[in-house]
């Protein structure tokens, strides 16, 4: 069933919605001495809650009513059926049969993936294993010191976030590097402190044809054969790809080329082979964890009543603020350096999949579909955006993240941190009234004309809404499990907003135009086969490029 605005169930939330809207956090607290425990929910070690939100018992059992109406519960078991639920392209979305422990078929047009997706991760643990071991000598016959990922978008970020977030189960002394961006700037500042002897290269593109990808690829080809022969470059190139054939071109052994599937979409690809760096990073065993968090994760919202699904309750909240709210952001504020990378990771998996204004009929969309992500570690953000979040005119809900043990638990340093979440979560929830900024005031021994200059400014009207997932600590199973909580929330608010939330026709105009531009410039030619503003800026680049 398609629901749109004009559902009972949507409308049953509007008029909710305009009985409730200026309802305070504050008093649903004093309300509900069992607030907390009414809302949040726990899965193993990790807690959620969702009590700081601007939603009543009543308005919660509508949003669980929407969910179930817009057949929430129907499009979960056809994901895991493995139907072709994206349309557009005719593919099933089968991340979920990546980290399959239940010893069941899962099924991908019609075939079992099971054993080939298992066969697949052998190998690809198996190389690591010959790396991480020092097994894999280069040409000069020295272990490998430096492994360099050369990816973009779904190849580059997933990996470099979990890579980055589990830095503590990795070997430190054999270094792990992305390279994603065109801009020879980046490349060429990793490759200044490698040696070619010592330097294996994963090269990852579905297609062996993404511009981005083979450009910077070209260019470490290039810079290892300035150490090694054409001939001994397979000791220091791997590949990613579907296309065997033009990777082999590159001088790629065809046994260390890895498969990628067509019903795994780009930026859910990491528990793939597209995850070999973080494989060679923390290792096959920490992998395997992580994949069973994620695996835990699957179960948990394919099996928990809606009511009790995390992934369902945050996909329903967020639709809650960004269509009856019109909170048209969302920020992720982790309180954990190991995850810095994780905002910018789930703002292409949210952004990527539901930034969409055409619905699953082809038709223009009728309601706000997905929001803008952004975020930043928390303690930085503090310093920086929360005076928005704090007494902006903007309503930003947000996701804070908190590990209750860190791996050294430095008395000065983790209190310190946990304190900061904590308060910032309260103080976004509670704000301050005149009577708290005027007793604080006359505390610090103002005068009254003073209280009456400062109080404006000193004022904060709280009801910002939080969520906040506190676990025991980031090992490779909890992270496995979060990011698979979000993946399943971009699908569920998919089904809400009636969008294909596995294609990405977006990027490929941009794609195709830098093509046809790129030849232009190539051709070192005056141009006006542009609108004005494009000819003018290739034709002054071309002329300051001349000089």
């Amino acid at each position: 069933m398609t629901v749109v605005n004009t559902s009972s169930e949507w409308q049953a939330l509007e008029a909710h919605f305009e009985s409730t809207r200026d309802q305070h956090m504050r008093d649903l607290f004093a309300d509900d001495s069992q607030r907390f425990e009414r809302f949040s929910l726990q899965l193993n070690d990790i807690l959620f809650d969702f009590s700081k939100n601007r939603i009543d018992p009543p308005g919660f059992d509508l949003l669980i009513d929407l969910a179930k109406a817009a057949g929430v519960e129907q499009w979960r078991e056809r994901l895991f059926s493995g139907e072709a639920i994206n349309h557009t392209e005719n593919r099933a979305v089968m991340h979920a049969a990546l980290r399959n422990y239940s010893g069941k078929p899962m099924y991908a047009d019609g075939e079992d993936v099971s054993t080939e997706v298992r066969e697949e991760l052998e190998r690809v643990k198996a190389l690591a294993e010959r790396i991480r071991s020092r097994q894999w000598v280069g040409s000069a016959g020295q272990a490998i010191t430096d492994v360099v990922n050369i990816g973009i978008g779904g190849s580059h970020l997933g990996p470099q976030m979990a890579t980055e977030a589990l830095y503590p189960y990795t070997l430190h002394d054999l270094k792990v590097h992305y390279v994603n961006n065109i801009d020879e700037n980046q490349i060429q500042r990793v490759l200044a402190g490698l040696q070619q002897e010592t330097t294996l290269f994963i090269i990852a593109s579905k297609t062996f044809t993404t511009q981005e990808t083979m450009v910077n690829a070209n260019t470490a080809r290039n810079w290892l054969l300035q150490s090694v022969d054409a001939d001994q470059l397979g000791l220091h190139m791997v590949a990613v790809t579907s296309n065997v054939a033009e990777a082999t071109k590159m001088g790629i052994s065809a046994e260390n080329i890895f498969k990628m599937w067509d019903w795994v979409g780009g930026r859910y690809s990491m528990w793939s082979a597209i995850g070999l760096p973080i494989v060679i990073a923390i290792g096959g065993d920490n992998f395997e964890q992580m994949l069973q968090g994620a695996y835990a994760a699957d179960e948990h919202f394919r099996n928990a009543p809606l009511a009790e699904n995390i992934p369902v309750v945050m996909a329903m909240l967020g639709v809650w603020y960004n269509n009856f709210y019109n909170a048209d952001s969302m920020a992720i504020l982790p309180y954990d350096q190991n995850l810095h990378r994780f905002p910018a990771y789930l703002q292409q998996a949210d952004m990527e999949s539901n930034g969409k204004s055409v619905d699953r009929e082809g038709n223009k969309v009728t309601t706000e579909t997905g929001p803008v992500i952004f975020g930043e570690i928390g303690n930085a953000g503090q310093h920086a955006f929360y005076q928005l979040l704090h007494q902006g005119t903007k309503l930003v809900p947000a996701d804070m993240f908190a590990s209750i043990n860190n791996f050294k638990n430095d008395h000065n340093h983790h209190p310190a941190l946990m304190s900061n979440v904590l308060a910032q979560a309260e103080a976004l929830m509670k704000g301050r009234n005149e009577s708290e900024v005027r007793a604080e005031l006359q505390a610090e021994g103002k005068n009254e004309e003073q209280i009456k200059k400062l109080l404006p400014y000193k004022l904060f009207d709280g009801n910002r809404p939080t969520n906040t997932f506190m676990y025991d600590r980031l090992d490779p199973k909890t992270l496995g499990t979060m990011i698979a909580f979000y993946e399943h929330k971009i699908f569920v608010q998919g089904v809400i907003w009636n969008l294909n939330s596995y294609d990405q026709w977006g990027v490929e105009l941009g794609k195709k135009l830098a093509t046809s531009i790129l030849r232009e410039l190539d051709a070192d030619q005056q141009v006006d086969s542009h609108d004005a503003s494009t000819n003018g800026l290739i034709n002054y680049y071309l002329k300051l490029r001349n000089r």
